[in-house]
């Protein structure tokens, strides 16, 4: 009965490096990495709407230079329309924040 009670405690503390670890994300890094990726949509959002801003009808750079970073950017262009295009009030200013 010991040996049973000392094998399961063995096999949880195998694992408790990982969840340590994962604590440790938790509490240094994740509000970072969720700031980080918030500004990395805004920057992506910025470049599309001086690239491609006359899709939505703000021209800002000759089409010449938009023609050319077409390729790379059609994955992301109907997602970025889309949200650019939505209606948006007060409050969803402030969820993002909550």
């Amino acid at each position: 009965m010991i040996r049973k009670l000392l094998s399961s405690l063995a096999a949880r503390l195998k694992g408790s490096p990982k969840v340590v670890g994962e604590i440790m994300y938790g509490l240094m890094f994740h509000e970072m990495v969720l700031v980080m990726k918030k500004e990395r949509g805004r920057l992506d959002n910025l470049f599309m709407l001086v690239i491609f801003g006359d899709l939505i009808g703000l021209p800002l750079l000759p089409p010449y230079y938009s023609l050319r970073l077409l390729p790379h950017i059609i994955p992301s262009l109907k997602t970025w329309k889309r949200g650019v295009l939505r209606e948006k009030d007060l409050t969803d200013f402030v969820a993002h924040d909550l």
